[in-house]
């Protein structure tokens, strides 16, 4: 369902004007109006789902297969050099708009538009318990 006071809601089902570079129905994917490279675009659902956690798992497993389809795709006719897919929950991680979306960022030899973060170095002991309170059994 849309919800009324969601930007990204009224992209994905046209009531706003955009550059859609694919639709189905269950996803729009439009050119980011602020791109981090040439190409950047954005695969959104037309359902509203707040991020992953409330996304249904059929939706989720379409949205990596288009997201695959699309790399693909954009690499192919902007030829760029490699390709980012970003997709952010919850403020901390950066999440600006609260309607799951995945950006699409084609990348570029030298763009300086880099998703990093600093390594660190965990003890092996610190490796260990983090990997026995994660293992799914």
């Amino acid at each position: 369902m849309m919800k009324d006071d969601c930007i990204f809601c009224k992209l994905a089902n046209g009531v706003f004007e955009t550059n859609v570079i694919y639709e189905d129905d269950d996803f729009t994917v439009i050119l980011d109006a602020n791109p981090a490279t040439k190409g950047h675009a954005l695969i959104l659902p037309k359902e509203h789902y707040d991020n992953i956690y409330e996304l249904d798992e059929e939706i989720a497993g379409k949205a990596f297969k288009l997201a695959k389809k699309l790399a693909v795709h954009m690499s192919d006719k902007l030829g760029c050099d490699g390709f980012n897919i970003v997709q952010n929950n919850g403020e901390a991680a950066g999440q600006t708009v609260f309607h799951f979306h995945m950006h699409l960022i084609p990348r570029y030899k030298n763009d300086a538009a880099m998703v990093q973060w600093k390594p660190g170095k965990p003890e092996d002991d610190e490796l260990k318990k983090i990997c026995a309170e994660l293992k799914i059994y």
